[in-house]
């Protein structure tokens, strides 16, 4: 049984007058893995995050998920929606996201574009809502919200349409070390579930508890290790010809428990 979502290859991709941000690029997510994207700024990791996420349309080469070819015309209306509810997407900026008057608008509104009844819309909001501990912030306009409480509705109103797989731009963007601590297990809980999770960071405290592989970006826009966790981040030499740490780091023993 094929378990790949996602396959590019020989992907190039450039932002309008600008030079290519991927370029002859290929890569595979198979179900159920917790992948981190790992690289400098400006090297090409939310360029990939939002190709995966259908946001964006590469101009040449092969992209498939699920199977199925992606391009331009896959991604219009109906086929769009479908994509979208099967592939969810945390901006890193919570405020990109978040338009609605009110928290519950907030969460109820992918529910209702999928088309579920009022009703049942308004029991997935109250029970997503009990999940993720942010019922006193239903009746709350966004933008009156912490930058903690906005990312925890920002995935809260993606989780509510249960997509399988899951992509986070710099999760921990604007939270503090409790909200840190709470997204950790939310994540781990939500890989042991089965959901494929993809993730760029730059917060290496966060990678070892949440992915069992790494895909290192060097700032030439190119793949310099796709490797399990563990073995990435023990290459210190590496990450830092990349330009992803300084001859500071180190890691701990505790970093992998």
């Amino acid at each position: 049984m094929n378990t790949t979502i996602f396959k590019l290859e020989d992907l190039t991709f450039s932002y309008p007058m600008g030079e290519p941000v991927l370029s002859d690029f290929s890569l595979s997510i198979d179900k159920g893995q917790r992948v981190c994207i790992l690289g400098a700024n400006g090297c090409g990791k939310s360029t990939l995050l939002k190709i995966l996420a259908g946001l964006l349309v590469p101009q040449n080469g092969d992209f498939s998920a699920f199977g199925n070819k992606i391009n331009a015309a896959a991604l219009k209306k109906d086929a769009a929606r479908s994509y979208h509810r099967r592939v969810g997407y945390i901006f890193q900026d919570s405020d990109v996201q978040l338009f609605s008057s009110n928290v519950r608008e907030e969460l109820a509104f992918g529910p209702l574009q999928l088309g579920l009844p009022k009703d049942q819309v308004l029991s997935k909001v109250d029970d997503m809502a009990g999940q993720l501990g942010i019922e006193k912030l239903l009746d709350k306009p966004p933008y009156h919200l912490s930058g903690g409480e906005k990312k925890k509705v920002a995935i809260a109103s993606v989780l509510i349409t249960d997509p399988e797989v899951l992509i986070l731009d710099e999760p921990t963007n604007d939270l503090d070390p409790r909200s840190q601590t709470w997204l950790l297990k939310l994540l781990r809980g939500l890989g042991a579930e089965g959901k494929t999770l993809i993730f760029a960071t730059h917060n290496l405290e966060l990678v070892p508890h949440v992915a069992d592989r790494a895909v290192l970006f060097g700032e030439d826009h190119r793949i310099h290790a796709d490797q399990p966790v563990r073995q990435l981040l023990s290459d210190t030499a590496m990450l830092q010809r990349v330009n992803l740490v300084d001859e500071h780091f180190h890691t701990h023993p505790w970093d992998f428990e």
